[in-house]
């Protein structure tokens, strides 16, 4: 009677003993996660040199937001403003590696910065939208900046161009190789103002030259592949293309001076900037046409990777 009253309890507690086993089983089964190692993403800081010559220190990523939103129009391609946003990260994490007192200027000595006034200033009733899409950009890029031979380039970069970016050598006398002409289609299309006309008397002309103006002359004009002009002579006096940009605050190197009659010169340029890197409309194009921000950085910064710092 007593075996039986034994087996009797070991058939009753099999099955549950047996279910208790599974279900710890699938307990530990279900609670168990795949943990995977997320990768440590590392806060830069810069010294920035303010107007007031004092150096503050600055969280590189809130300093590009600035940047961008100085020197790249905000209703621009969201590709574009990425392009722009590593573009800017990549110069700042450059001048940072050359150790000196400071590491970038707010100006366009370096970039230009632009603090929360000053974009609430320049975009008022949008600037919750622009602040917001480039703050975007910023955040989906960061920490990513452009190489070649795996260290950070100079990544000059400017408005518009003629059709095509400049080389280096014409412009910085320094020759990189992922700084020369790319072609740059498209800014035609998506700006009315690539190129422009203004006129100059010649009594002006003549003294931003440092020229006598008795008549004017100008002849061997020396071009450079892109079409920008590498040298001419005026009045027997030579001049490197930038000069005569940087004397008469012209837009660009690729200009033509016609003399209009004995008072007044006319003069026609076409793109807008030292035309070395980057071109922004050229970005804008290219993103309107589908491209990627590294897609559009490594078309203008020749044999380069964007990756992270």
């Amino acid at each position: 009677m007593k075996n039986k009253i034994l087996l009797s309890i070991v058939i009753i507690l099999l099955p549950i003993a047996v279910i208790s086993f599974l279900h710890k089983e699938t307990n530990f089964n279900l609670s168990k996660k795949e943990e995977k190692e997320l990768p440590l993403v590392k806060n830069y800081t810069l010294k920035v040199l303010n107007p007031d010559e004092t150096i503050t220190e600055m969280d590189l990523e809130e300093y590009v937001i600035g940047v961008v939103a100085g020197e790249m129009p905000a209703s621009f391609e969201k590709e574009a403003l990425k392009a722009q946003a590593v573009a800017s990260r990549t110069y700042a994490m450059y001048k940072k590696s050359l150790n000196n007192e400071y590491d970038v200027m707010t100006t366009t000595a370096d970039q230009v910065y632009l603090n929360q006034n000053q974009m609430q200033e320049k975009w008022q009733d949008e600037y919750s939208k622009y602040y917001n899409k480039i703050k975007e950009a910023v955040e989906e890029t960061k920490n990513m900046v452009v190489k070649h031979d795996n260290q950070v380039i100079k990544s000059y970069y400017f408005a518009m161009s003629n059709g095509y970016t400049e080389d280096a050598i014409n412009v910085f006398k320094e020759k990189q190789d992922y700084l020369v002409s790319v072609e740059s289609e498209g800014e035609n299309e998506i700006s009315a103002n690539v190129i422009k006309t203004i006129m100059i008397s010649k009594t002006e002309f003549c003294n931003k030259l440092g020229i006598n103006c008795f008549n004017i002359e100008i002849k061997d004009i020396n071009y450079s592949a892109s079409g920008r002009i590498n040298s001419l002579i005026i009045n027997n006096q030579s001049f490197s293309g930038v000069e005569v940009r940087n004397l008469l605050n012209l837009r660009s190197t690729d200009f033509v001076i016609n003399i209009k009659d004995n008072d007044t010169l006319e003069i026609t340029t076409n793109g807008y900037g030292h035309g070395v890197g980057m071109s922004q409309y050229g970005a804008d194009a290219m993103a309107k046409s589908g491209a990627s921000y590294d897609q559009i950085l490594t078309h203008y910064y020749k044999d380069t990777e964007v990756t992270e710092i």
